[in-house]
């Protein structure tokens, strides 16, 4: 009896994980449900928990790393240029 229970139970994910995977690939056709689905998982968050979340120091830092290299790589591709 508990054989039974387990392959139903193991049945009835695979059936669960075989209709996710489904339904995914019906989606994929179709971009309006394709950008649905994709949104339909983000999470909102408010200004507060933004604020939170958010190491404003760090992210400084960050996008004045980001800065100094575009700078650098757009001074490489202007001298690739000039070269050849």
């Amino acid at each position: 009896m508990k054989d039974n229970k387990k392959s139903e139970k193991d049945a009835s994910a695979a059936d669960s994980s075989a209709d996710r995977v489904d339904e995914y690939l019906q989606t994929l056709g179709n971009e309006d449900a394709r950008e649905q689905r994709y949104y339909s998982q983000e999470q909102p968050f408010s200004s507060e928990e933004m604020t939170r979340l958010i190491n404003e120091e760090r992210l400084n830092e960050l996008l004045a790393q980001s800065d100094d290299f575009l700078s650098s790589l757009n001074d490489e591709i202007n001298d690739f240029d000039d070269e050849y």
